[in-house]
């Protein structure tokens, strides 16, 4: 069972980047989420899979020996869906139909968070080298932060200045 969650369903099994993979699957899952429960449920499912995610990469690293394997993904989708949180928040709020899921910002989102993953800056690089599970879930929470910020300001001069 944790290889089960902690390669997000056997996503993180696919090739080439699993990272990629793993983020792009997270997407119809955030979509779903959003769609049944509203931004409260996103906001649990987010905590619930950064948990649960935290859990089984601990049991998953600890079985395997390796600190940060590649089909370890649950963390690119915790990290999505911080980064998606915006958008949920943003609909919600917005009182817009519970199915609405506009592309702009989930594919602004899945390349943002991808550029900061990959880069890894800062605080994102701090908590990929601490070389343990949690450093794992971190460092995509990290990268959820950044682009979630940056995605955030797109959509905000996207709707203030450019719809005016």
């Amino acid at each position: 069972m944790n290889k089960a969650i902690a390669t997000f369903g056997y996503v993180g099994l696919l090739r080439p980047a699993p990272g990629t993979w793993g983020s792009a699957a997270a997407i119809p899952v955030a979509w779903a989420v959003h769609w049944a429960f509203g931004f409260p449920g996103f906001v649990a499912a987010t905590a619930i899979i950064f948990l649960v995610g935290w859990w089984a990469t601990a049991r998953y690293t600890r079985a395997t020996g390796d600190h940060d394997p590649s089909e370890v993904v649950i963390d690119e989708v915790a990290g999505m869906f911080v980064t998606l949180l915006p958008l949920s928040a943003g609909l919600w709020y917005a009182g817009a139909e519970a199915h609405v899921f506009p592309w702009p910002g989930w594919v602004a989102g899945f390349v943002l968070f991808r550029i900061f993953d990959i880069w890894k800056p800062w605080i994102i690089g701090w908590a990929d080298r601490r070389g343990d599970a949690f450093g794992v879930m971190l460092d995509d929470i990290f990268a959820g932060i950044f682009a979630a910020v940056i995605m955030s300001g797109m959509a905000a001069f996207s709707h203030l200045v450019l719809m005016g």
